[in-house]
């Protein structure tokens, strides 16, 4: 892709999901948008490739898609119309020691019993289910702002501000229950004693029983390669392979998006920014990172409990205690021996992504900060442990550390493929405190990335936010 050379009246720096939807969002509005990306490829974290053998397709980081079909963006943009989500008949499985599972299912009810959760499931999740549209308006945008739907977040809030291994405790009764919770509070990536880490399990459970947890047929690619498609429709321009190194490279007269975190765009700006101003960017504290197997098979994964195979995603962790404690090292900057792993089995549902009778399997744990030792042992000693004979099944694997996710991905710094830390604090005041959150200082210049509210995820609402703002400042 090149640039055909017109005068652009806005320029975004990244091409991930978000710069994406601040590409597309602008040029909807009329403004006519240049993107410029680093890599040979649109897509950031939501890029799809054969990185282990010829014929398998592996989504790069995002793999599983909830937040993307209940996102206000991507609805108005009818994704479903152009791309084709898959959903598996357990949104999640999570297996346990005795050879059983549990399982997220779209009905809330059928999922209390299951849990064996005496109601305690079904009275905290059936609220918010049925508040589900008003609520995710009000999840996916800013949260320093007096919420449209007072009533529906005033249900959530107090639950959301718990940390998750006192709600968990709390609200639920069995240790089904409370296990499941655990792993789809630990997607925050925070210890789950943290204030407000029970918000990740809340909103990926409503997710899980108001759209399912889905994936794109063929890869997460599929998702970029619609938004690149729509940004073009509309006069704008993707242009590859073209580094940005400074602010100043950028046409002075264009407003300008900024696809990158905190301590990127410090770099990028150099001394336009005065050090009062790149102070709150500057302590902005970014999470652990990860280390991610992408695995070929040659047969399924052989799980102990049947119900595994219901479900495109995995979690691997056994009880709370056991995944608070890997969560609590990860963010210590200890290597945890049992590390909760996060799994996902896309063929089984989707035979697009592996030749005839093969399979893949992609998976990662947390680890600290930057680190840079290798995890396999211990992920697939995690995944052996419920599906026994798992390794010989590999036909091939391709593992990716943190600091190689990094190299990869410049926003991953550290290997924090979030965007930044997502405490409450940070939760709250993303990159810095502040009404707009997109705004910096300089004129004219947006950050748009997952740094910005409402956070990680493919939903394109921090592009959005981001250039509605530059919108309404430019007049």
């Amino acid at each position: 892709m090149s640039a055909r050379g017109r005068a652009c009246e806005a320029v975004v720096v990244g091409s991930g999901p978000n710069g994406l939807a601040a590409a597309l969002t602008l040029a909807e509005a009329g403004v006519h948008v240049r993107v410029l990306e680093a890599a040979a490829t649109p897509g950031g974290g939501c890029r799809s490739d054969a990185r282990t053998l010829p014929g398998f397709v592996h989504d790069a980081c995002a793999a599983i898609h909830p937040v993307t079909v209940a996102s206000p963006f991507f609805r108005k943009q009818q994704i479903e119309r152009h791309v084709e989500f898959v959903h598996s008949p357990a949104a999640l499985a999570h297996p346990f020691d005795d050879g059983t599972a549990a399982l997220l299912l779209r009905d809330v009810r059928a999922t209390d019993a299951q849990l064996g959760a005496g109601g305690s499931w079904a009275r905290t999740m059936g609220p918010l289910v049925s508040d589900a549209p008003a609520l995710l308006e009000d999840l996916l945008a800013p949260l320093l702002k007096f919420p449209r739907h007072p009533l529906a977040f005033a249900r959530f809030a107090p639950l959301a501000l718990l940390p998750a291994t006192l709600f968990a405790r709390g609200a639920l009764r069995s240790a089904r229950a409370r296990a499941l919770f655990a792993g789809l509070a630990a997607h925050a990536m925070i210890p789950l004693e943290a204030p407000g880490s029970a918000a990740f399990g809340l909103m990926l459970g409503l997710l899980g029983h108001h759209v399912g947890w889905p994936f794109p047929r063929g890869g997460a690619g599929r998702i970029v390669d619609f938004l690149v498609e729509r940004i073009c429709a509309h006069g704008g321009e993707i242009v590859t392979g073209h580094e940005v190194r400074a602010l100043s490279e950028l046409p002075a007269d264009a407003l300008k998006f900024f696809d990158v975190t905190p301590r990127q765009f410090v770099r990028l700006a150099g001394d336009a920014l005065t050090s009062s101003q790149a102070r709150p960017y500057e302590r902005f504290r970014y999470g652990p990172g990860v280390f991610k197997i992408d695995y070929a098979l040659r047969a399924p994964i052989p799980w102990c409990a049947n119900e595994c195979a219901s479900a495109a995603t995995v979690h691997i962790g056994g009880t709370l205690e056991e995944i608070a404690h890997s969560e609590r090292d990860a963010w210590r900057g200890v290597r945890s021996a049992r590390p909760f792993v996060l799994l996902a089995q896309h063929s089984l549902f989707d035979a697009s992504r592996a030749p005839d009778g093969m399979h893949t399997a992609w998976a990662y744990c947390h680890v600290p900060h930057g680190d840079g030792g290798d995890f396999t042992d211990a992920i697939e000693a995690q995944i052996e442990r419920f599906a026994p004979g798992f390794r010989e099944c590999i036909a091939a694997r391709h593992t990716t550390g943190a600091m190689q996710m990094q190299a990869y991905n410049a926003n991953y710094i550290g290997g924090d493929i979030g965007g930044g830390a997502a405490t409450l604090w940070q939760t709250l005041a993303r990159p810095r405190l502040a009404l707009n959150p997109y705004r910096t200082p300089l004129a004219g210049v947006y950050l748009c990335s997952s740094s910005t509210p409402p956070g990680p995820g493919v939903h394109g609402m921090s592009g959005v936010g981001a250039a509605v703002k530059g919108i309404w400042d430019r007049g």
